[in-house]
């Protein structure tokens, strides 16, 4: 499952305690991006399971800001009670019908025969009441953080008090008014894309205040002072965030240390991805907020992936002649430079297109030999201080590609398509494809009806499926072969060291707190660099096809295993384990054996109409 994973739970049964482990299971939401997981595992007698009434999600005290709940779970047949309402089941029992949630507590009483169920689920509100008195609102005054910017820039404050009151910001003996915010739109967060509920809502914000001010002069600005006044009564309260405005003649140096900086759009985690920054790469810091810089090319990055460089002039560098040669398997060109400069890749269809930054051209001669990849190279000086290469392929489909710093020489790898020596009964032989089985160890995954883990027919699938690769004539690598935690970096570094033709990731879907798990079903693929997006199609469009399985859909998503650039790297959803029904398809064993050999054919075939 791409983004996110159940909360799961398996409520008590009503028999005697020597009978089953009652298990209260919890793991939590989260991104697949990188955090953790924590669980409490028991076993429950096979014999009981069958006759027990199991829920899967949500756990019992679970909390959500979604208008609505799915309830996922199991019972043999017979009846199964909702609030004193029979819900819907698959043929095996399975169900999970969705309910509304008003604000504050809800709660579901789950009966089966003798035995009964209870969730309290409490949805959130995301609006933020405001105070009542003289008081601002607990930690709504912004900024919230240490900010540093240069001179002549926007700074801006905001805080939450009653609606009747007058708010004001003191900072260095000037006054900002905050003004009374009438109306807020609110955007969908980018999961609402997978529940089709991506529409922005407008609504009327009742204790909101906000206004700016610039400051034309280096200096340090300290804490702001906000200031509430109403009928005449004031109170102060200090800001937690210091100002400071940079001088222009003294901004730091980054350099960063990370062997792939990560750079955003914005000062946080959700803000974009922009092309990843080389370790060594150097630039100038203008501006700061909390733990992040921004660069002087507009990129930001957190401070733990760089260091201060001292004694350092600002780093802008010029660039004479590029030379590319043909090492095995790949094209590498070489940008001599003065300093490591900040670096942007964006790929078209039949195109690769590099952005060095901080730097002039002074080129009058570039060598490319006849290349089995590049047909032209051709350049230009799009801005001050901005350099484009534009690398003119000669197939649209592209295998990978690697950016790192040799010294102040930038160098680009440009891999060749794979020679593959497929005959008629080994298609595949000579590819090299690396399979993720997804989840793994105490990272479950999503969990089906029964309680079945995501990261165990995640790792079924992909033995299938290797066997079938392997029968094809294919060498076939996984990032795990047991039920072992295998960290993201870990996976996608493999992908980096192995230098496969594709990379697969293998999952099995669910979804945030408001979709409608009873509904929703399908394949889907996921990809994010442009290389992966001919494969990620045409296995949608094979599996579907081929199985006459439901869509899902097609998705670029910004996910751990789809960002490698070393090789076209597809993310798989092969359906919905908390689908009741589709949960069935998915641990039947002759409809494994059938989907296993329906991605094998699908990446032979896609190999073969690839040059």
């Amino acid at each position: 499952m791409p983004q996110y994973s159940l909360l799961a739970f398996v409520g008590k049964r009503d028999r005697p305690q020597s009978d089953t482990i009652n298990i209260y299971y919890y793991f939590g939401v989260r991104k697949l991006l990188g955090s953790a997981v924590f669980g409490i595992v028991s076993m429950t007698s096979p014999a009981l399971a069958q006759q027990a009434l199991t829920v899967v999600y949500p756990p019992s005290e679970h909390q959500t800001t979604a208008n609505q709940i799915f309830l996922i779970g199991t019972a043999p047949k017979g009846e199964v009670l909702v609030n004193g309402k029979p819900i819907q089941r698959s043929p095996a029992g399975h169900f999970a019908p969705s309910f509304p949630l008003k604000v504050g507590d809800n709660l579901f009483t789950l009966r089966y025969q003798n035995q009964q169920v209870e969730i309290k689920v409490k949805r959130l509100s995301t609006v933020q009441v405001p105070p009542t008195g003289l008081a601002f609102a607990a930690n709504s005054l912004t900024p919230s953080v240490d900010i540093a910017k240069l001179p002549g820039e926007i700074i801006c404050f905001g805080a939450i008090a009653p609606t009747n009151a007058n708010v004001s910001v003191n900072l260095a003996n000037q006054t900002i008014a905050l003004l009374p915010q009438s109306q807020n739109v609110q955007l969908p967060p980018n999961s609402a894309a997978l529940t089709e509920q991506n529409r922005p809502i407008a609504a009327v914000v009742a204790g909101k205040y906000a206004g700016c001010t610039t400051a034309s002069q280096p200096a340090s600005l300290g804490l702001p002072e906000f200031q509430l006044t109403i009928d005449g009564k004031s109170t102060k309260q200090l800001g937690t965030g210091k100002i400071t405005i940079l001088s222009p003649l003294e901004l730091e140096i980054a350099e960063v240390t990370a062997d792939s900086g990560v750079a955003r759009t914005g000062a946080s985690t959700d803000n974009s991805r922009l092309t990843p920054l080389p370790k060594g790469t150097q630039a100038i810091i203008t501006a700061k907020v909390g733990e992040w810089l921004r660069l002087d090319y507009g990129g930001w990055i957190n401070s733990n992936e760089t260091r201060i460089l001292k004694g350092v002039t600002p780093p802008n560098s010029i660039i004479r002649s590029v030379r590319a040669r043909q090492i095995p398997g790949a094209t590498e060109v070489v940008f001599p430079l003065q300093v490591p400069v900040p670096v942007s890749v964006q790929q078209g269809d039949k195109s690769f297109i590099l952005t060095l930054y901080n730097t002039t051209a002074e080129t009058d001669i570039i060598r490319l030999d006849d290349d089995p990849l590049i047909s032209r190279l051709d350049w230009q000086q799009v801005a001050p201080k901005q350099v484009q290469y534009t690398f003119n392929l000669k197939n649209a489909q592209q295998w990978g590609y690697k950016l790192r710093y040799d010294g102040t020489s930038l160098v680009l790898t440009l891999r060749h398509p794979p020679k593959g020596q497929g005959e008629q009964n080994t298609p595949l032989k000579g590819i090299k494809i690396l399979l993720d089985p997804g989840h793994g160890g105490k990272e479950l995954g999503s969990r089906g009806a029964t309680g079945y883990a995501e990261k165990d027919i995640n790792l079924l699938m992909s033995k299938l499926v290797r066997s079938h690769l392997v029968a094809k004539g294919a060498t076939v690598y996984m990032t795990r072969e047991a039920d072992i935690d295998v960290s993201l970096g870990d996976r996608a570094s493999m992908i980096d060291k192995l230098n496969p033709a594709i990379a697969l990731s293998i999952h099995y879907n669910a979804l945030p707190d408001g979709g409608d798990a009873m509904n929703t079903k399908g394949i889907a693929t996921f990809w994010y660099n442009a290389q992966a997006h001919s494969l990620a199609l045409f296995m949608h469009n094979y599996l579907v096809k081929k199985l006459a399985r439901p869509s899902y859909g097609v998705y670029w998503n910004n996910l751990a295993l789809t960002r490698p650039t070393a090789a076209p790297s597809v993310l798989l959803e092969l359906g919905f384990m908390i689908n009741p029904t589709e949960f069935e398809w998915i641990t039947n064993a002759q409809e494994q054996q059938k989907l296993a050999k329906a991605i094998s054919d699908g990446v032979t075939e896609w190999f073969r109409t690839k040059p």
